[in-house]
């Protein structure tokens, strides 16, 4: 989660909201991405979804088995969508996210019937440093 703390920190400064991604298998680094909406004029470059096409790149596949998500807010439904058919083993995010979030708010992709693959969830790791970042971020914004 550090380098996905990491990640949000670099978006932040570059202006995007403040949220890091980091694709793991097996202890291994695999990708790592921070938003990228606002410089690449794509509103679906989300951390998520660039770590997640950046790993699926460098494993040669577009089903990541035995990989894990780390990301610093609860993902959008987009996201959300995005891991399940990435096949993504276990998500762990940080900061709950009432408003856009579709894990454990909202929406809560991984309950509907609509959903191909429920990842186990782990809310909650590096929560306090996560809604730091997000909140210094739209404070400054103000």
């Amino acid at each position: 989660m550090g380098i996905a703390l990491a990640e949000a920190k670099a978006a932040a400064e570059a202006g995007e909201v403040p949220v890091g991604c980091v694709v793991a298998r097996d202890g291994e680094l695999i990708a790592q991405a921070g938003n990228r909406t606002l410089r690449d004029r794509d509103p679906t470059a989300h951390a998520e979804v660039l770590a997640l096409r950046a790993a699926a790149k460098k494993l040669g596949s577009e089903r990541l088995i035995g990989c894990d998500l780390y990301v610093t807010l609860e993902p959008c439904t987009m996201c959300a969508a995005a891991t399940s058919f990435a096949r993504i083993r276990r998500l762990y995010f940080g900061a709950s996210d009432p408003k856009g979030g579709a894990v454990e708010s909202g929406v809560r992709f991984f309950a509907s019937p609509a959903c191909h693959h429920k990842p186990e969830v782990y809310g909650g790791i590096g929560e306090a440093d996560a809604s730091t970042i997000l909140k210094e971020f739209f404070a400054a914004k103000r």
